[in-house]
């Protein structure tokens, strides 16, 4: 395949999973990345809902060329989700999204359907063992990954056609701050749930491109320990924050990276960095200085920062900067940086890897 530059970050496919896989292929083979945000169209730090804006472009003047939402307490049948986001106003989001060509990821962080507390709640270590078949929880739960898979087929364009994306299920498991984490079921049983949703929203007509996002791993044993197999996964992410500005979070990166450089050889999956960033960003050049020192010369096929929340109700709590925040200055260049790619840039043709 040859993927010419066009007038946006994606080319001009991604009608359904296989082009949103090959489009993260070319990225990597031009040795170039999308840059996403977490959020990014939904409120800023001191603004929200205001079409046409996010804190990103009012920087640089472009948008994230990736899109991430969470689809967490739409379970619970509610309007709106975790965050306060409408989900029709994300439907609406996504499909804007689609249309300029960006490339949208889901993730969720649903209930704990056996105590009813938030993702966090860990207090039952018994968790996916009830929600597996056979478990009291499992019937409830199949309905919410029906819902789940009504809202991700409800994506269209105007023209009725699909929208793929890349859905981010059960992530950071090799923690243990959510009910699915390491210390809350085995490694068989993580498995058998990452299938069971796969397979579920697949047979309910969902096109997704799923990814696998451990937390930092230093070798390919550690990365695999609870790989549910080939056919359940398309592309390997990594979530790893920088929690303190050190240069823990720039090896860290790095040698996270190798490892899933080296997968990616073996596997012919892309990979990606599916969250990152540094709360507050007090680093004046932290994108420059830790991110893309992080990245080095690796290929992963997006990166993804998270949110900003609204000052009023989370102070501190952003990724990205906005005008006259400290690193501004820094995330132009992170801009201008020839492996970037936001939402208005052109994708060089595809090279062989």
């Amino acid at each position: 395949m040859q993927l010419h530059a066009t007038s946006s970050a994606c080319g001009s496919g991604n009608r359904n999973p296989a082009e949103v896989l090959r489009t993260l292929r070319a990225a990597a083979a031009s040795g170039r990345f999308f840059f996403g945000q977490q959020d990014y169209p939904f409120y800023g730090v001191s603004w929200s809902y205001e079409p046409e804006r996010s804190d990103v472009s009012d920087v640089c003047g472009d948008r994230p060329a990736v899109l991430g939402c969470d689809l967490g307490e739409l379970e619970l049948a509610k309007e709106r989700n975790l965050d306060g986001v409408p989900f029709e106003t994300m439907r609406r989001m996504i499909v804007d999204h689609h249309r300029h060509e960006g490339l949208v990821t889901l993730s969720w962080h649903p209930r704990n359907p056996l105590t009813g507390g938030d993702a966090w709640d860990v207090s039952q270590r018994n968790v996916v063992h009830e929600v597996l078949p056979g478990g009291s929880c499992h019937d409830r739960f199949m309905g919410w990954l029906d819902d789940v898979a009504a809202f991700i087929t409800s994506l269209r364009t105007a023209e009725g056609e699909t929208i793929p994306v890349l859905f981010r299920p059960w992530h950071e498991h090799t923690g243990s701050w959510f009910w699915w984490g390491e210390d809350l079921c085995t490694s068989d049983e993580y498995k058998e749930l990452w299938r069971m949703t796969v397979d579920r929203l697949r047979m309910r007509g969902a096109q997704i491109v799923t990814v696998y996002s451990p937390n930092p791993c230093m070798s390919s044993s550690e990365y695999l320990e609870r790989w549910p197999g080939d056919a359940w996964v398309d592309v390997l992410g990594l979530d790893a924050y920088d929690g303190d500005g050190s240069e823990r979070f720039v090896s860290g990166l790095n040698r996270s990276l190798a490892v899933m450089d080296s997968l990616s050889r073996d596997t012919g999956k892309p990979y990606a960095v599916s969250e990152t960033g540094r709360e507050g960003i007090p680093e004046a050049k932290w994108w420059s200085g830790s991110l893309l020192r992080g990245i080095g010369t690796y290929t992963p096929s997006y990166v993804l920062v998270w949110r900003n929340a609204p000052d009023d109700a989370k102070p501190g709590h952003f990724y990205a900067p906005w005008p006259g925040q400290a690193s501004e200055e820094d995330f132009l260049r992170f801009h201008a940086d020839a492996r970037t790619l936001f939402l208005r840039d052109g994708l060089p043709a595809e090279e062989s890897r």
